[in-house]
């Protein structure tokens, strides 16, 4: 028996090996959606090449900032869901979701979680004149006299403003919330003594840890914390009290399973690297090597934890 393979049949078998071949070699874009310099961007560029290497395929960083993180996760929401382009951000994607009353996305249904890159605890500051040894210190005023203890965060709806929400519910006390434009805005405040604390992730304070001005008293771990074993965790103080914050990688939704699996295996792998190991310790995060659903997971859970937090207590970023 002879068989036959028309001539349109070849020439649409040589068009489709072509694509394929030329997928697998086309860049991917890895979106950063904060600005160039910030501790997300840094981790994307150490990421970039080794995920090159694993892929064989060129890795690109590109920064899409604004809107807290809106503006390049919204970019790559309505991306093509062929691999082409990831999404790097932080635990600010939910925090972000939970307090804004509309986005251009769904935070679950547009995204296919990756791979979490590391973790790690915020540290808890305070002026280093003020009367405070320990955070009971600082809890037992704020219960004397409501109010007359105030906090710094780097904006309405961050991740600080919520943890310290969550740490005055766990410590059944209030205190004052005072926002800023950024980080640094509010460690600048904080070592002038014009707050009373802070939590903040590790790398916003340690530039005024040298000066003296600033000293740090917990971390929001739920124990012990490797990379700050001579700091208590916060939940010695308030029992249950666990806050971290995550660095992951998403996808558009759709993306093929079996590329989601290659790219959370070289993920997992390139996370515990000597070269983004020396990055992620200098603020005290962890890597982190769990399987997309395990992913998935976490950020369902973190999104319901602080969307009640925030409806509960009508918070509202602007």
């Amino acid at each position: 028996m002879k068989y036959f393979i028309s001539k349109a049949t070849l020439i649409l078998s040589s068009v489709l090996l072509l694509a394929s071949q030329a997928n697998a070699a086309s860049p991917i874009t890895l979106v950063v959606p904060f600005s160039t310099g910030a501790s997300n961007d840094s981790i994307a560029r150490v990421i970039a090449p080794l995920l090159s290497d694993k892929l064989k395929r060129p890795v690109i960083v590109e920064n899409r900032a604004g809107a807290a993180g809106v503006i390049g996760s919204n970019y790559v929401a309505k991306a093509p869901n062929d691999g082409s382009t990831l999404l790097l951000t932080s635990s600010t994607f939910v925090t972000t979701a939970a307090t804004q009353p509309s986005l251009p996305y769904d935070p679950i249904k547009s995204f296919t979680p990756v791979a979490m890159i590391g973790q790690g605890p915020l540290v808890i500051a305070v002026p280093a004149q003020k009367p405070y040894a320990s955070l009971p210190d600082v809890m037992n005023k704020a219960r004397m006299s409501p109010g007359a203890v105030n906090y710094g965060s780097s904006g309405i709806g961050s991740l600080a403003h919520l943890a310290t929400t969550l740490m005055e519910d766990s410590a059944d006390v209030k205190m004052t919330h005072v926002p800023y434009k950024g980080a640094a805005n509010a460690a600048a405040d904080l070592a002038g003594e014009r707050l009373d604390i802070m939590l903040a992730n590790y790398s916003s304070l340690a530039p005024l840890l040298p000066t003296g001005k600033v000293k740090l008293l917990a971390t929001t771990a739920p124990g012990v914390h490797p990379a700050f074993p001579d700091l208590p965790p916060a939940s010695q103080t308030l029992p249950g009290y666990d806050v971290d914050i995550w660095v992951g990688i998403f996808a558009p939704a759709g993306t093929s399973p079996e590329f989601i699996e290659t790219l959370n295996e070289a993920l997992n792998e390139i996370s515990q690297s000597k070269q983004l190991a020396r990055l992620l310790e200098m603020d005290g995060t962890v890597p982190s090597a769990m399987s997309s659903e395990e992913f998935a997971q976490r950020v369902s859970g973190d999104l319901e934890r602080w969307k009640k937090l925030a409806d509960q207590h009508q918070i509202q970023a602007n």
